[in-house]
């Protein structure tokens, strides 16, 4: 035998047509704060100014109605939204509120005199809103920074010129132009020779790309280099980039079952210490001597302003909505809240091998002819694998051109389903393929290929064995950190299923330390050895493929990840989890913020009710006063949320 040697806007984010624009977004700043904190300024001015009042002498001018409407005005600015918004909910039928019980309190705190800490109460509960809506804000920001990215014009040829259009009115096929600094309007095919792209909107990865001639590039990437050209792929709506965009935005639909219980919870929660309060103040007369109502109303109020669940359905679905932003940042995107819960509980995790922990790129490694052979079998194999997308037979049809092997037209070509093809070039009878097809047609193979670990695609012309080629895949770069990154998050078990020959499915389980391997599987092998995991009850089974072929199982295991989905929209429609990066070390990072989130909800839960029962207790015994019942209530709600805002810094 001869062994042959073994053989690589319009201009959309142009900011000089704004020259207005820093102006514009300064004023419109300005007065965005004027009116989300004006009123609650206005409010604190006029109560402090009513509280030193109070404290310094009580001057004649403020007493009876004067001081009664002043501190009517101090609240006002705050309160009557609230009171709005609480009416508004009893005309729907939801009466049970938290506007309803911050109403109520405050303003029987006025009934019975209580003026400044009516309006306090009101006062804090509105700057704890405004709080709120800070930290949501925040939590939406990478949302918001996906959103930006959306192109809004298109340079497109027509009729001999450059027009720009909306991306929407681009049609597939036509051409499009790109300059250095505008982002991709649209997927579309490199007809340039190449150039690099910033990737980091869609990835989270923040090293640049480069693309090269014939590559897909997908919409939302920044080109850096040159002016470029593209020939459009996909329509607007169907890009990759619109898909995701949609996918992020409705994450937030999917509820945990911690947040659908606690939303739960509050519908119960709020009408029980409602009536707990009208008890409170009412029925204490027939259990307690020297019955003063208004001793009683006010530990009742006190009652209703601490049991408010602000802190409860606000922090907890701030925790969540963080956790899918900090996980988007970093090129996951989850697609619901009840997906981070369940990673939280996966204790097996399974892998597909092509694509999922190697590049899914082969390359030939040696080509082995007989002896006695003349034929140039190896351009026979390349001419019939040319008109194949499989990747081996781009390795092959590669390999065979850096040989400067002539690469022709086959004039029949057949494909046996998983065993590979079978036609006649330049007049001969050419079978490239696996074992199985050699053996089928009755071809005695090598002994010597017998041996070798990696893929074998054996050759033959006009019924006689020519040669074999051997390929092999490549890990990925994160590949083992991955696996070690799994076991040391306490994952049960780790197993490999492939179709590739299960040789090499072990040798790669091996090097890497997965604790089982199956090869040779066909897609529906792949769905029974899934089916006989899912048998042991204890088990919660994470599946990670690369989309298209494993689309079954990524369906059948309780949480579905698909790796490099960024470009395939099997993996998105299918998928629980896309990891964008086609890195399978963010199935560990993956799992992290799942914990975490779920950690710092449970924290949010306990910090809530662990306050809320001790001031309750203490303000239904007179102990407490309204400024505590504001620190119980508006107090935990702020660090509940700051609590939630630690996620996003993962």
């Amino acid at each position: 035998m001869t062994n042959t040697n073994n053989i690589d806007n319009k201009a959309c984010c142009s900011t000089d047509q704004h020259p207005d624009k820093p102006k514009k977004q300064e004023e419109k700043t300005s007065s965005s704060f004027l009116q989300t904190w004006g009123s609650g300024i206005v409010s604190l001015v006029i109560l402090l100014a009513g509280i030193a009042a109070d404290q310094w002498g009580q001057p004649a001018f403020f007493q009876g109605w004067i001081r009664i409407g002043w501190y009517v005005l101090a609240y006002l600015p705050v309160g009557w939204p609230v009171l709005v918004k609480g009416w508004k909910s009893i005309l729907k039928g939801d009466v049970f509120t938290e506007f309803f019980l911050m109403g109520i309190a405050t303003l029987g705190a006025f009934a019975i005199g209580e003026y400044p800490e009516a309006v306090a109460v009101m006062l804090f509960y509105a700057i704890g809103e405004l709080f709120q809506d800070a930290a949501v804000n925040r939590a939406k920001r990478n949302i918001k920074a996906l959103l930006d990215i959306r192109p809004d014009s298109a340079s497109v040829y027509r009729s001999g010129q450059m027009v720009s259009v909306h991306p929407e009115e681009v049609q597939i096929g036509e051409t499009i132009q790109v300059k250095p600094g505008e982002k991709v309007p649209l997927d579309g095919e490199m007809i340039s020779e190449k150039s690099s792209f910033n990737t980091s909107a869609l990835t989270g990865e923040s090293k640049p790309a480069t693309y090269n001639k014939g590559e897909n590039v997908l919409a939302g990437m920044v080109n850096l280099d040159r002016l470029i050209e593209l020939k459009v792929t996909k329509l607007f709506n169907e890009s990759s980039l619109a898909r995701i965009l949609e996918l992020v935005q409705n994450a937030t639909a999917r509820k945990a079952k911690t947040e659908k219980f606690i939303r739960r919870f509050a519908r119960v929660y709020t009408p029980i210490v409602t009536f707990l309060a009208v008890g409170l103040a009412f029925l204490s007369y027939f259990f307690v001597e020297n019955y003063v109502f208004d001793d009683w109303l006010y530990r009742a109020l006190i009652f209703l302003v601490i049991s408010c669940p602000c802190a409860l359905v606000i922090s907890i679905p701030l925790g969540y909505f963080g956790g899918i932003g900090a996980a988007s940042r970093k090129g996951i995107l989850f697609k619901g809240s009840n997906f981070l819960d369940l990673m939280t509980k996966v204790n097996t995790v399974v892998l597909d091998k092509t694509g999922t922990l190697t590049k899914g790129v082969f390359e030939v490694q040696k080509a082995v002819t007989m002896d006695g052979i003349t034929t140039d079998w190896l351009s026979l194999a390349g001419a019939m694998e040319s008109k194949s997308t499989h990747p081996i037979a781009k390795a092959i049809v590669e390999y065979a051109k850096k040989q400067g092997k002539d690469i022709s037209e086959p004039e029949q070509q057949e494909e046996v389903a998983g065993h590979g093809l079978k036609g006649k070039v330049k007049g001969k009878q050419v079978l490239v393929g696996n074992q199985k097809l050699m053996d089928k047609e009755g071809i005695v193979t090598c002994a010597d290929a017998a041996g070798e670990v990696n893929t074998v695609i054996h050759v033959a012309v006009d019924g006689k064995y020519n040669g074999y080629l051997v390929i092999a895949d490549e890990l990925k770069e994160d590949a083992d950190q991955a696996i070690e990154a799994m076991h040391k998050l306490g994952i049960r078990e780790l197993i490999m299923l492939s179709g590739d020959k299960d040789a090499v499915t072990q040798q790669v389980a091996k090097t890497l330390g997965i604790d089982k391997a199956y090869g040779d599987l066909l897609p529906e092998q792949k769905v029974e050895k899934v089916e006989e995991l899912k048998n042991d009850a204890n088990r919660v089974i994470a599946f990670v493929g690369d989309g298209i072929n494993d689309a079954p199982v990524l369906a059948l295991a309780d949480v579905g990840m698909a790796m490099g989905g960024l470009g395939s929209d099997a993996a998105i429609e299918t998928a629980d989890v896309v990891i964008q990066t086609d890195q399978p070390s963010k199935i560990a990072t993956a799992i992290q913020i799942g914990k975490q989130t779920k950690r710092i909800v449970w924290q949010n839960i306990s910090l809530a009710f662990g306050v809320k029962l001790i001031v309750l207790a203490l303000g239904a015994g007179g102990l407490a006063t309204m400024w505590e019942a504001v620190f119980a209530d508006v107090g935990v709600a702020l660090l509940a949320i700051l609590n939630a805002v630690r996620i996003q810094r993962n």
